[in-house]
């Protein structure tokens, strides 16, 4: 795979003065213009969003089911490739691990070399230099993105190894799910060492005096944004908003890891109006960092899907069109459906209108009735009634937009590897960091 590094060199800085002609001659929404300016500025802290899964595909599908141009296509800058070291077809703990380390490993590997060596992040070198960090998942914090920047394990799948690195790595903000992986001794020896614990999205307004944090509101992941009302669950950009506020105390700068976790799960259920409301539930706390930004002005923000997951298109089906109202209509997952269907799924119709306003035929709901899972046919159902199409469960290989704003952005302009992200954060923070060391 090495024999991509010479062309990616090329192809990059072409790649950049294309961008910087498209953006220049653009009549998109600039949010400011000098934030992407290449002025040399150092940033103080850099906050890098991971939409897991996200692609060029649902960024398109995003930008048509909300009616308008979004937060990130002013902000766009480049794309990454996402292949890991032993397959071309990533998985998220490898793609974290190279985001976090800039050293590709084998899929299933946390902050770990192919050959089981520990791997400095590039968390762990800004915390190094005296700056606070922090992880806001809305999966299990434990999950692969979020574990990639502060521990080290052999397995994604050793989630309670995982939970005390957290700790002992003294992240100062860790907000997301997976209480199970926290057992209360652990909690405990985290409030000895200063953390304030909180459990409930209403717990969020009782920490702006902390210093150190963790919030866990849910026994495994977090709600998908479509069913989050039936929690107390907070949203990814109340999540993301405590989170700065906490961090911002510090006078030194922060390093924070924003991941939208649940894109990705959305998509292997090919579930269309999951992904776009957790889309928009990004978008949001996205748009709570780059106000941020802007009036810091020494904040760097980086975006970055870690791969595409379930191929999802514009279009399918044969029709040259897309239908995304059908995705508006939709307020509940094909998860949360399922649960509501009885014994015999004899009333598929009436929750698949209750749920999506359509109503199937006789042979979509046979189709639903007879399925060995039911979530994914009633989600390929809505998906084919808008016209998208998918193709596969897991995730893809195609290359991933990248954005940025702030000092810095310039560094991210043209096609990168992914392993070329914390370097270049690294570089705009100015601190020394080398892959493997």
């Amino acid at each position: 795979m090495n024999k991509f590094k010479k062309k990616a060199i090329t192809i990059t800085a072409a790649s950049a003065i294309t961008l910087g002609t498209i953006t220049a001659g653009s009549n998109l929404p600039i949010l400011d213009a000098k934030g992407n300016q290449n002025n040399n500025r150092k940033a103080d802290n850099v906050i890098f969003m991971v939409p897991d899964g996200f692609s060029a595909s649902y960024a398109t599908n995003y930008r048509w089911y909300k009616g308008e141009e979004t937060a990130l296509d002013s902000i766009l800058v480049g794309m990454h490739r996402t292949y890991s070291a032993n397959s071309e077809i990533t998985d998220s703990a490898a793609a974290g691990t190279a985001f976090a380390t800039g050293v590709k490993t084998n899929n299933g590997m946390i902050s770990t070399s192919p050959d089981g060596k520990e791997l400095k992040t590039i968390l762990e070198a800004a915390e190094e230099k005296g700056k606070s960090s922090g992880l806001v998942a809305t999966s299990t914090i434990t999950h692969a993105t979020p574990a990639v920047f502060a521990s080290h394990v052999a397995s994604r799948a050793d989630e309670s190894a995982i939970a005390p690195q957290l700790i002992d790595n003294d992240v100062d903000v860790i907000l997301g799910g997976g209480k199970k992986y926290f057992p209360d001794s652990l909690i405990n020896e985290a409030k000895e060492d200063g953390y304030q614990y909180i459990s409930s999205k209403a717990d969020l307004k009782r920490v702006e005096r902390s210093d150190k944090v963790i919030g866990l509101f849910a026994e495994a992941g977090m709600a998908p944004e479509l069913d989050r009302e039936t929690t107390n669950e907070p949203s990814l950009q109340e999540m993301t908003e405590t989170a700065l506020k906490v961090l911002d105390k510090d006078k030194d700068g922060f390093f924070l890891m924003v991941e939208g976790s649940q894109i990705d799960w959305a998509g292997h259920d090919h579930d269309a109006a999951w992904a776009m409301k957790d889309s928009e539930a990004f978008e949001k706390a996205l748009e709570s960092v780059l106000e941020f930004a802007k009036k810091d002005k020494n904040t760097l923000v980086i975006v970055a899907g870690d791969h595409d997951t379930g191929g999802m298109s514009v279009g399918g089906n044969g029709p040259g069109d897309v239908d995304l109202e059908v995705i508006r209509n939709v307020t509940a997952t094909g998860d949360y459906m399922v649960t509501k269907l009885n014994s015999t799924r004899s009333n598929v119709k009436e929750i698949v209108k209750e749920y999506t306003a359509l109503e199937l035929t006789d042979e979509e709901a046979q189709l639903i009735k007879t399925s060995e899972q039911p979530a994914i046919t009633i989600n390929e159902v809505v998906s084919a009634r808008a016209n998208i199409g998918w193709t596969s469960l897991n995730h893809t290989g195609v290359d991933v937009p990248l954005y940025a704003y702030g000092p810095g952005a310039e560094l991210f302009y043209g096609l990168h590897e992914n392993t070329d992200l914390p370097v270049l954060m690294a570089e705009a923070f100015k601190i020394k960091f080398t892959p493997g060391k």
